[in-house]
């Protein structure tokens, strides 16, 4: 057991996964010694829903943007324990901002102090993960993403998204930070590019499609009854475009694959996904639906559903059910959940955006999940942590 992880981010979406994964001994026993949870909001280990092991440090509180360089260090060094004997980084960390200047320059920044510290504390780096996503090939743009020289299915070796919007990219200048300081170094990295993300978190996250759609549909069941329909919430056009689903647990093993192979190419990009093969809310949906005991059916031709209208709409009805099954409060309409996301999610993304996974699945990993497999676990979670019906 020589491997010792530490996890920026470690409570969103993603981080949630790596160290569960890491903890259930993933990819196989006597790899990981130990590993370190950073987040920034408090998490204690009763609530974390991690396994109870005694290789998990949680430590929350250190704020990446703080004080100076040398103080940040001196943070880490007194509060991760042993932090000289990490050997894997994987920094997935992620600071909202009103306004993409100071997003993008906290981006920049926070990176940057992260890898210049563990470059300095650990001694025995191996490797160091960057989570970018598709929004290196301009999805985020919708109407305006570039069809003239980034083209389905997406592959790592496509260039660079272009002026004008490459320069509000934040993971551009993360990149070129990273392959100019590590040119020299003994430690190697890549960077991975989940599409839209599917996992469990325990807590409240700024962006979670898994727990708007476990809300919605489970709240459909309880309002609209049993056994009902239950149309698609966004456009037709959504409904039929075609994209690869990256749960967390998935970009979790992947990513951990890549790190451990010494076969891994220093500053390579890789696709993260499910499957090999693309799919469409068309065929997702019903499935969805049928976890919940609906009958999923696609988007009426006008006055569609929009997630969350629906559940402000019918939140009385949700409070009921947090009294019945003694649920987590706050969790149906969180203020910390981003407004419009589901309706960005669900209805703007109508054009196919799916991945080339030729890359990630030429190194060697094989395993494939389907929609149930992948959504399945995260509603089996919630459901356990009381954050939905049971």
């Amino acid at each position: 057991m020589s491997k010792s992880a530490l996890i920026f981010g470690a409570s969103g979406v993603t981080g949630w996964a790596f160290v569960n994964e890491i903890l259930n001994d993933y990819p196989k026993k006597g790899i990981w010694k130990n590993v370190h949870a950073m987040t920034n909001r408090p998490l204690k280990k009763e609530a974390s829903e991690w396994p109870n092991d005694d290789r998990l440090e949680i430590v929350s509180g250190i704020d990446l943007l703080k004080d100076g360089q040398s103080d940040l260090e001196r943070e880490l060094t007194q509060h991760v324990e042993n932090i000289k004997d990490v050997t894997h980084v994987y920094y997935l960390a992620y600071k909202a901002s009103s306004s993409w200047e100071q997003e993008y320059k906290d981006a920049d920044d926070m990176f940057k102090r992260a890898v210049i510290a563990i470059d300095h504390l650990c001694p025995k780096l191996e490797f160091v993960v960057l989570q970018t996503g598709a929004k290196m090939y301009g999805c985020h743009l919708l109407e305006n993403h570039p069809t003239d020289y980034l083209h389905v299915p997406h592959k790592e070796s496509q260039q660079r998204l272009k002026s004008p919007y490459g320069e509000k990219l934040f993971y551009h200048p993360q990149l070129d930070f990273i392959a100019d300081y590590a040119a020299r170094k003994s430690w190697s990295w890549c960077d991975t590019r989940p599409d839209i993300i599917i996992g469990f978190v325990p807590n409240q996250n700024f962006y979670s499609l898994g727990t708007s759609l476990s809300v919605f549909l489970s709240l459909w069941k309880e309002v609209e009854g049993s056994g009902s329909e239950c149309p698609f919430p966004g456009s037709q056009k959504a409904y039929n475009a075609k994209s690869n689903d990256s749960s967390s647990d998935m970009i979790a093993r992947q990513t951990l694959h890549l790190s451990l192979s010494p076969d891994t190419k220093k500053g390579e990009g890789y696709n993260v996904a499910d499957e090999k093969t693309p799919r469409t809310w068309e065929t997702k949906w019903p499935e969805l639906c049928s976890y919940f005991g609906l009958k999923g059916v696609p988007p009426p031709k006008s006055d569609a559903t929009e997630v969350r209208a629906y559940i402000k709409r019918n939140i009385g009805a949700w409070h009921q059910l947090e009294e019945k099954q003694g649920l987590k409060h706050s969790i149906a309409d969180s203020e910390k959940t981003f407004a419009g996301s589901e309706y960005f999610l669900l209805t703007m993304f109508d054009f196919d955006r799916e991945y080339d996974m030729t890359k990630m699945y030429g190194t060697g990993f094989s395993e494939e999940r389907g929609t149930l497999e992948a959504w399945g676990g995260v509603f089996d979670r919630m459901k356990k942590a009381k954050m939905i019906p049971s």
